[in-house]
């Protein structure tokens, strides 16, 4: 069991017998009253979004979740496919299994596979990937005292904005928890 004070974002827990991912959390503290968490979850099973409210000292059942390496190899359709690194097993899951995962998968990436008993549920990915800029507008020379940023795209389909110096063809290194530039590769 853990309490709403040791909620992270990513981690999967079970309400009434069913499976959800925590996207978002808010702590709400009201003048008068306990303190409130505000949840965005995600049901593993279906994908749907769902919010809740719970009261500050509440306690949830963290899910067990089995652990193994798997590595990306590619996608067709809505399937993506990846293979177990120690038995070259593979295996394929659905886009809204994966959820935001889809924005931040290349060729040949390791990622750890999450299964519930038995069944893959999604995909942990590393805190952040390298990925090549696809598409940017030109940077104006001179304007960067303000520390201007301006959108990119990425080979991965991922809107990012980035500094003024970053080209097409740059290699950029992104946070996969925010979705936000860190540095140039």
């Amino acid at each position: 069991m853990i309490s709403t004070g040791e909620i992270k974002r990513g981690m999967t827990i079970e309400l009434d017998g069913t499976l959800y991912q925590i996207v978002e959390f808010q702590h709400i503290k009201l003048g008068r009253g306990s303190a409130q968490m505000r949840m965005k979850l995600r049901n593993i099973r279906k994908g749907d979004l769902i919010e809740k409210t719970f009261q500050a000292g509440d306690r949830f059942q963290r899910a067990r979740l089995d652990h193994r390496n798997v590595q990306y190899m590619y996608h067709d359709g809505s399937q993506y496919h990846f293979m177990d690194t120690a038995t070259y097993d593979q295996l394929a899951l659905e886009a809204d299994q994966l959820g935001e995962a889809v924005s931040y998968l290349t060729d040949g990436m390791t990622v750890m596979l999450n299964e519930y008993e038995g069944e893959p549920i999604g995909v942990d990915l590393p805190a952040s990937v390298v990925l090549t800029v696809k598409d940017t507008d030109l940077g104006l020379k001179g304007d960067t005292a303000t520390g201007a940023t301006k959108p990119a795209t990425l080979e991965t389909g991922l809107r990012v904005n980035v500094p003024l110096f970053v080209e097409r063809g740059d290699k950029i290194k992104v946070d996969t928890r925010s979705g936000e530039y860190i540095e140039r590769a």
